[in-house]
């Protein structure tokens, strides 16, 4: 089979007139289970749910018995065998709302749950709002997930795993509430089981809750100014998650200063304040664990609060053992290894009113024998791997002196189909950038275009993740980027996705 041709789709058209399947409206449904008819049947034949896609038994929590877990003493209890007054939300959905479980390490998950909570609207995307244990309860509850480009409708019964009447994984602070321990158990259907959320990136449940646009940033690596960006993209509505770095012994430890090393937290504001006259920016962090916090400066306790105005120490202080804390840019970008951002519009990328961002995006595959040429150093194959064609346009003065220099954003996800997420296997992947000569008008870009041929511009390096992405500046001109796994002949479906920074055009 020859090389694909370059393809062009417009990431706003990528579903036909005839196929809209996997959209929000009209999401695909996972594992063929139809919300609407099955709960009809509930409600007609007056019986609860019970799911045969994930049974209520040890298959859907330890298949592979990894957890320290005995699943001998586990009984699975719908919320009304918990509690007398079962609700799904008291009051409203609050980050503060749950603690993470002792027995699965899903800090990654329950971090990005906390992001979800500070957006109703992507909230009720995900966790559709007409839902509740009232007078049409039928046992049985839908939940709504991005994966690998498509919006997914998973379909769960309420019974959930507990011992001695007691929730073993995520549960609410208030005890007849069971939004979170739902939340958890749709997710852990779509990964295969509770297990198999063990380990996993913030990046990978921002984007599953967003289809969003998504930036991956290391702190002590980066020239971008990330506290603005953080800022705009906290107007923006974005979700945001940071990890710490894995310490040297084993994970989780809490060191003196009160951070948890190999964690995920939640980035849940960024503000400023006035210091004895100095400006201090500031970031707040939650833990998952719903306790546990920095103690160093600008921590609750801190005396540097007495030193800002009383209206922003009303805003901002708290002391609360709730898991939340305040501390300085510089602090966090020592603490924390890693700051994932992810939000339905590209646009909180530039600071100018001036500047849009334009999003396309291709569906491709590397395929062994054909399309799978690995890296650029393998110059006998690289050249196979699918092309494609990008312009940077020239902007006009106002839109090219913004606060952000960078003017593309290139990302790439590997698309998995094995059922269980512990088995999927991700390859290095990577993706390199090449000038491409004025009087060059290939489609095809052959073996020889590539030899003594520099990128402009690559991916940081080849990473065994299932998603990579960077934010870089290229001059105007037309470009050919060139997505590959590190080895030759690895075969995988991927989504390309490139944003690009233009003008703003209005109508008169």
């Amino acid at each position: 089979m020859p090389p694909p041709r370059l393809n062009h789709q417009n990431l706003r058209n990528e579903s036909t007139a005839k196929d809209k399947t996997g959209t929000l409206d009209i999401p695909v449904k996972f594992l063929d289970q139809d919300y609407q008819e099955l709960r009809k049947s509930c409600i007609t034949n007056k019986k609860r749910f019970v799911d045969d896609k994930f049974l209520p038994d040890s298959s859907s929590i330890d298949p592979k018995k990894k957890l320290k877990l005995d699943l001998d003493q586990i009984k699975w209890l719908r919320p009304s065998n918990i509690v007398a007054d079962p609700q799904l939300i008291v009051k409203e959905v609050s980050r503060f709302d749950y603690s993470q479980g002792s027995y699965l390490g899903n800090c990654w998950f329950l971090a990005s749950v906390g992001a979800l909570t500070f957006q109703k609207d992507i909230m009720d995307q995900v966790m559709p709002a007409d839902q509740s244990f009232g007078k049409y309860y039928a046992g049985i509850f839908q939940f709504r997930f991005w994966r690998f480009g498509k919006w997914i409708e998973v379909v769960i019964d309420d019974k959930l795993p507990t011992i001695n009447g007691k929730l073993i994984f995520v549960h609410s602070k208030t005890s007849n509430e069971f939004w979170p321990a739902l939340l958890e158990k749709a997710y852990a259907k779509v990964c295969g089981s509770y297990a198999d959320m063990h380990a996993g990136s913030v990046s990978e449940a921002l984007l599953d809750f967003t289809g969003g646009v998504h930036v991956y940033f290391k702190l002590k690596k980066t020239s971008t100014d990330l506290w603005s960006l953080m800022d705009r993209a906290a107007k923006a509505k974005a979700l945001m998650g940071c990890s710490t770095s894995q310490g040297d012994t084993s994970a989780n430890t809490v060191l003196p200063n009160g951070i948890v090393q190999g964690h995920a937290y939640t980035v849940t504001e960024v503000f400023e304040v006035a210091c004895q006259g100095e400006p201090v920016r500031l970031v707040r962090v939650l833990n998952p664990w719903g306790k546990g916090e920095w103690n160093g400066a600008w921590s609750d306790k801190s005396s540097l609060w007495n030193n800002v105005s009383e209206s922003d120490q009303s805003k901002c202080r708290s002391l609360a053992i709730d898991g939340e804390f305040w501390m300085s840019m510089e602090d966090f970008t020592e603490n924390f290894r890693a700051i994932d951002i992810c939000c339905l519009s590209p646009d909180f990328l530039d600071s100018s009113s001036k500047c849009r961002w334009t999003s396309t995006c291709y569906y491709s595959s590397w395929d062994a024998g054909t399309t799978a040429g690995g890296r650029p150093s393998n110059k006998e194959t690289f050249w196979t791997n699918p092309q494609f064609r990008v312009r940077i346009e020239e902007l006009d003065e106002e839109c090219a002196s913004g606060q952000c220099p960078e003017n593309i954003l290139v990302s790439l996800m590997q698309i998995h189909e094995n059922r269980y997420r512990s088995l999927v296997s991700n390859y290095a992947i990577g993706f390199s950038v090449f000038v491409i000569p004025l009087e060059m008008k290939d489609e095809k870009f052959p073996a020889k275009f590539f030899y003594n041929k520099r990128p402009v511009e690559a991916s940081e390096k080849f990473t065994q993740a299932r998603h990579v992405m960077k934010f870089f500046k290229l001059e105007p001109g037309e470009y050919l980027i060139v997505p590959s796994t590190f080895n030759p002949n690895e075969s995988a479906k991927f989504m390309l996705s490139i944003f690009l920074r233009s003008e703003t055009h209005r109508r008169n």
